[in-house]
């Protein structure tokens, strides 16, 4: 880094904003294969948070590969870049007292580990949606997984690149066979029990 670049301390801080937005800010990193139903619970947790009165943004996976890691592949290195730059920007959104949701395959844990060092501890709260290859092929519209098996998509999740199943996430939703609305109460449960939303 340039030596002449320095942080800039903010007069409003995160715990201000936490105040004012009357819950806390924390990231929710969504896990698992592709069709897995990580964009699809992530989106319909924004949905439940939103209407009670949340703070709330999804990063999902493809929206951010159009613009801000529209340079990155999917080599090892690439998806290590990638990760690394949406953990920066989620951790901006909680100190600006947002919850912030992603929905990544991340497949490696020292990749979704980076992230959790990167911010302080309990702000990082691993989701990790629970779906067989199987399963996920048979939700498989776009037709990716069959590209993958011929050979038409190098460096596939599942398929030609590992998935490292996480060892300890705070969450496990099974959304291979639990209905999304279950899997959503049992996230609302936990951050819940964590006081970490707006209470009733």
């Amino acid at each position: 880094m340039n030596n002449n670049v320095y942080w800039h301390k903010a007069a409003v801080v995160r715990e201000k904003r936490e105040m004012q937005n009357r819950h806390k800010s924390f990231i929710l990193w969504f896990t698992g294969l592709s069709g897995a139903g990580k964009s699809t619970l992530a989106h319909a947790l924004e949905e439940y948070l939103y209407n009670s009165g949340h703070k709330t943004f999804v990063f999902d996976g493809d929206n951010v590969r159009h613009g801000l890691n529209r340079d990155l592949g999917f080599t090892k290195e690439d998806r290590k870049e990638n990760i690394r730059r949406i953990g920066e920007m989620c951790k901006l959104f909680i100190e600006a007292g947002v919850i912030a949701l992603t929905a990544f395959i991340s497949p490696y844990r020292e990749d979704r580990s980076l992230v959790r060092k990167m911010v302080a501890e309990g702000d990082f709260i691993e989701v990790y949606c629970n779906c067989s290859i199987e399963t996920c092929e048979k939700r498989d519209v776009k037709g990716i997984y069959s590209r993958a098996r011929r050979g038409e998509i190098s460096n596939f999740t599942g398929v030609s690149a590992p998935y490292e199943v996480p060892e300890y996430p705070e969450i496990v939703v099974n959304t291979g066979s639990a209905p999304l609305s279950e899997c959503v109460e049992e996230i609302i449960r936990y951050l819940t029990a964590r006081k970490l939303l707006i209470e009733p």
